[in-house]
């Protein structure tokens, strides 16, 4: 298959190619690289995913020099024109898109940039999608969108009405513009509600490596809501496995779904809500103490109050994920920081 991938220089989006091109397939890589966060870093996944540097220009395809397949192009979402030019030249079978303007603190700072990126990036990719049909869209969500949602586990099935973050209201007007064009043009879609995702290669603006770093350097960690948070963090490779699951099990029509008894994650046109989580959510000083051991270090600790549009707690209900795709997480916390440990150290060459 031929897929497009875009915020391919992201986090998820790297580990995503690395793994479609692994198994055979080809991929045709966009992102506006965007300094929402170091760009180095995204100019590093690049280049170890063989795309130098130097050779990165707008609108222009480069082709990896390391893994055979790939091609990656800077691209902005939010530019139609050149999105639908990449859709028309291309012939692009599977369409996963993981480009948005994230983080739940910065869209108090600069809301409009979630507009631009989730809203009017989105409606080109719906657009795009509708003008060169393809087999499957997978989009990126987020358990953001559960918002005020305080019954546990967080169930696809659940009402998601009341987000406390302008980030989580376009994470859900993605999946209600999403089923209008299942609907109307009949394109599969399926939407994957992300828990908290860690691993080598991640955020600098996430917890683990704010943690990370600031143990480093000894200075204290920034704990908030004193600490009693809960999340349900996942490792990459566990929602790599998952997307490429997914991907290969096109949306298709809930035959069974009623008007009167409306299934949030489900529809009569091809349309899907998962949730991709580990199903496991893990304290907070937990988590710390999982990094603490892996830093040989012991951090110390800023205990704050709750931060505005965050929640206390995350769990996913991926009943229907394993029953439907045989998707199971089985990596733990320890060996999942670990394993970040590890890349920071090499990264930062320590």
């Amino acid at each position: 298959m031929k897929y497009l991938i875009t915020g391919t220089a992201g986090f998820i989006g790297f580990h995503l190619t690395n793994a479609l091109i692994k198994r055979g397939d080809e991929v045709f890589g966009v992102d506006n690289i965007n300094d929402y966060y170091d760009v180095n870093l995204k100019y590093s996944r690049l280049e170890a995913a063989g795309v130098k540097r130097e050779a990165i220009a707008y609108g222009k395809a480069v082709k990896s020099e390391s893994l055979q397949g790939y091609t990656f192009m800077k691209l902005d979402i939010a530019d139609k024109e050149q999105l639908l030019e990449v859709f028309k030249s291309e012939g692009i079978d599977i369409v996963v898109n993981l480009a948005a303007q994230a983080g739940v603190r910065y869209s108090l700072e600069n809301p409009d940039a979630y507009i631009q990126a989730n809203i009017q990036g989105f409606m080109n990719i719906l657009e795009a999608c509708r003008a060169f049909p393809v087999k499957h869209l997978v989009y990126a969500s987020s358990s953001s969108v559960y918002g005020s949602n305080t019954k546990m586990p967080f169930a696809t099935t659940d009402n998601v009405d009341h987000p406390v973050s302008l980030y989580a209201a376009t994470k859900k007007s993605n999946e209600l513009m999403a089923h209008t064009y299942s609907h109307l043009f009949n394109i599969p879609t399926t939407g994957l509600r992300f828990f908290t995702v860690y691993g080598p290669w991640g955020r600098p603006d996430m917890a683990l490596f704010l943690f990370a770093d600031a143990i480093d350097h000894d200075k204290a960690i920034k704990v908030f809501n004193h600490g009693k948070m809960k999340r349900d963090f996942t490792y990459v490779d566990d929602i790599v496995e998952g997307i490429v699951r997914v991907s290969d099990r096109p949306a298709s029509a809930n035959t069974n779904w009623e008007g009167d008894k409306p299934d949030p994650g489900s529809s009569k046109a091809p349309y899907k809500v998962y949730n991709i989580g580990n199903s496991n959510p893990v304290e907070l000083m937990d988590y710390i103490q999982a990094l603490e051991n892996a830093m040989g270090k012991v951090a110390e600790k800023e205990m704050l109050p709750i931060q505005p549009g965050d929640v206390p707690a995350t769990f996913a209900d991926v009943s229907d994920l394993n029953r439907d795709t045989g998707y199971s997480p089985n990596t733990s916390v320890e060996e999942g920081v670990s394993r970040f440990v590890d890349w920071y150290k090499s990264y930062f060459k320590k």
